[in-house]
């Protein structure tokens, strides 16, 4: 099913600005929260959709490439499949609210009227993956290997004694408008509501080992340089019995191809025929990312020419189909001549069938690359 767009679920333009987008996700949430809609799921989807859109659109990474992509853009990643509502949980949600709702519902937290304790999200790591043009064009699961931060086999935790598990510290302050109060992070536990109770050694302070795990990443077909993926759940792993672990973050790499240079979804190759071959016409085998093709150059082809092979390029990752491979045609000349060969084309230099003759449908070279760009 496919997904609403993220302005229209939060009800703004693709011009609002970052206030408008804040103001209208506070708005949709506060409508939508399950508090105030208890039993509804339809409610609840609606509110994990908000949260999902304001994600986006809140970071200025992931809304230019939502903009550019749309939702293919947080696509093919394993875990979750991207950013957003595929891989966020009632937690990750809950997370967003402290800059935007403040003190509302219950002194900074949701549901019963209570404080809700953070859940502590362990640190993202980063790696790159590097592709060849043949698995961006098919698509690939990569396996690669991770070193990541995990709790500690036999580690336990207890209730912390500075904020009594609620990972935060509430201060009163008088002002001239009144008593403040205001809520920060216990420094003691970090947010997390929790301290070590026991923890077995080797690991370290705050109860983790370092492990090295092999994850499978899924990338879709059609991914460009720079492009990033997210595999929810697979960074670091947090202290703490009701921590969440951070995630990996795939940085896309695109390896240059010996032969095809790539334009977008578009591939270029360059052809070379020997001068025989240009006069006579000939037939050949052309090697393309999905695979090989036999192509014909007609009798009397001219250097420059440009065969076009409609949707044998890469496919788009906005799933508009396929790109085109674009076959150059180079007339090679040849640099070296026997006598006899000197000869003949010596006596052709006064033939009138080799003297050049260009035909009103001949296009010029500036024809040429406007047509391949158009």
């Amino acid at each position: 099913m496919a997904k609403r767009d993220y302005y229209e679920t939060l009800g703004v333009s693709k011009s609002a600005s970052a206030s408008e987008i804040k103001k209208a996700y506070r708005k949709m949430a506060i409508k939508y929260h399950p508090d105030k809609n208890p039993g509804d799921n339809e409610a609840e989807e609606k509110f994990k959709s908000c949260a999902e859109a304001y994600e986006v659109l809140s970071d200025d990474n992931k809304k230019a490439r939502y903009d550019q992509y749309g939702h293919a853009a947080f696509e093919g990643a394993g875990g979750g499949g991207g950013f957003g509502g595929g891989g966020m949980n009632m937690d990750d949600i809950f997370s967003q609210f402290g800059d935007i709702f403040g003190g509302a519902f219950g002194g900074g937290g949701f549901g019963g009227g209570g404080q809700r304790q953070a859940r502590v999200k362990g640190s993202n790591l980063r790696i790159r993956v590097k592709l060849t043009l043949e698995e961006i064009a098919n698509g690939v699961e990569k396996k690669v290997k991770v070193r990541r931060k995990v709790q500690a086999k036999g580690v336990t935790y207890k209730t912390c004694t500075t904020c009594n598990g609620s990972g935060q510290i509430m201060r009163v302050t008088n002002t001239i408008l009144g008593r403040m109060q205001t809520a920060t992070t216990c420094n003691t536990c970090q947010g997390a509501g929790e301290t070590i109770d026991k923890k077995p050694s080797g690991s370290d302070a705050f109860g983790m080992d370092t492990k090295e795990e092999a994850v499978s990443i899924n990338i879709p077909e059609g991914v460009t340089e720079g492009v990033q993926l997210k595999v929810g759940g697979k960074g670091n792993e947090a202290p703490g019995k009701n921590s969440i672990p951070g995630d990996l973050l795939v940085l896309i790499e695109e390896v240059p191809h010996e032969t095809l240079k790539r334009e977008g979804s578009n591939i270029h190759y360059d052809l070379y025929v020997n001068f025989s071959e240009a006069v006579l016409g000939v037939s050949k085998e052309v090697e393309t990312v999905t695979g090989k093709v036999k192509i014909k150059i007609d009798a009397g082809t001219q250097s420059g020419k440009i065969l076009r092979l409609k949707g044998k390029g890469l496919p788009s990752i906005e799933r508009y189909g396929n790109g085109d491979f674009l076959i150059h045609i180079n007339v090679w000349t040849p640099q070296e001549l026997t006598k006899d060969q000197r000869k003949f084309f010596e006596s052709m230099m006064r033939d009138d069938n080799f003297s050049p003759n260009p035909q009103k449908t001949d296009k010029s070279f500036f024809d040429k690359v406007k047509d391949m760009f158009s």
